[in-house]
């Protein structure tokens, strides 16, 4: 999907991990974020990809 292109390097990480089924709070700790700013993050990736919830996420981000 071209929609995974408009998203930035941070943004397919979170979405990487969120896929993987990891909490907010979970990436934060990988990617020294705080939860608060993945969930910012995830926000924007919804956003970018015209979905609202993890699950159309994740599904645009396996491409189903």
């Amino acid at each position: 999907y071209e929609m995974l292109a408009s998203l930035s390097a941070r943004e397919k990480g979170v979405l990487d991990l969120l896929a993987k089924g990891f909490l907010y709070k979970e990436i934060g700790e990988q990617l020294y974020l705080s939860a608060e700013t993945v969930k910012k993050h995830v926000y924007h990736i919804y956003d970018k990809l015209h979905v609202r919830n993890r699950v159309e996420a994740i599904n645009i981000y396996f491409k189903r």
